[in-house]
């Protein structure tokens, strides 16, 4: 009888396996730092900013100027970028899934929110404790964004979210909110004002203190803008830059 045209030479028990210089299979992790470089990267670049700006610049809500918010989230953009790029096999071989999500949780709750309770009691200090949630809040953002990644999100999807929700956070709808959802009866605030004195965040944009009607529009704008950031299929933005560069494919 003829022997299978398939069986495997003699003293060979398998397939042969890839070579030492083969490329990994699906799901494998390469090697480590080729695999990370652009999250190694971003997240040192975000790292090294957030320090400049938590180190090397006062702690307060006012925004002096439009330079001044840009470069406050410079940190922000890094760290969503070191996010995007996390490569998943290398999450999932060192159990990122089971350690970043409840360490981010911790910080939140180990950190932020006794710092909230400190300012809001027994510092009495207003300006500290709204630095403390302006800071908190992208930290939010971020580890959304990371379990996000972590389970299995592409790239633009993070990255899409992070912009979403960040446009969401300078948007001023917590501005709003505040007047509406508290009672402010009794208070300065009892009928919405009619000039927004405190948004710095929308002042340093327009080039003076919004009115009313004015944040309405600024709100709304960012809402917007938040909804095609989300919604604008990922193909649309392709074939909108290959318009903008007819010589490249």
């Amino acid at each position: 009888m003829r022997a299978d045209a398939h069986a495997l030479p003699a003293g060979r028990s398998g397939p042969p396996g890839p070579g030492p210089g083969a490329p990994p299979g699906p799901g494998e992790p390469g090697r480590f730092l080729p695999a990370n470089r652009v999250s190694l990267i971003a997240g040192a670049v975000a790292v090294g900013l957030a320090a400049t700006v938590y180190f090397g610049m006062p702690h307060s809500r006012d925004i002096e100027s439009l330079w001044v918010l840009l470069f406050k989230l410079t940190p922000f953009v890094a760290a969503s970028v070191a996010i995007a790029w996390l490569d998943l096999p290398w999450a999932h071989r060192l159990r990122l899934p089971l350690i970043l999500p409840p360490a981010c949780f911790l910080v939140i709750f180990g950190y932020f929110i006794p710092k909230i309770f400190f300012y809001a009691n027994l510092g009495a200090d207003f300006n500290q404790l709204y630095y403390t949630v302006l800071i908190m809040v992208p930290f939010i953002i971020l580890s959304l964004v990371l379990a996000v990644r972590l389970g299995g999100a592409r790239t633009g999807t993070v990255l899409r979210l992070a912009a979403a929700m960040i446009l969401l956070q300078l948007s001023g709808i917590e501005d709003l909110a505040f007047l509406t959802v508290n009672d402010l009866s009794g208070t300065e605030y009892a009928t919405i004002p009619e000039v927004w004195t405190w948004a710095d965040h929308m002042t340093v944009r327009l080039g003076h203190p919004p009115s009313k009607q004015e944040a309405y529009a600024f709100i709304g704008v960012h809402l917007f803008a938040a909804v095609l950031v989300l919604a604008v299929p990922g193909r649309l933005v392709r074939a909108a830059g290959r318009r903008l560069r007819p010589g490249r494919r």
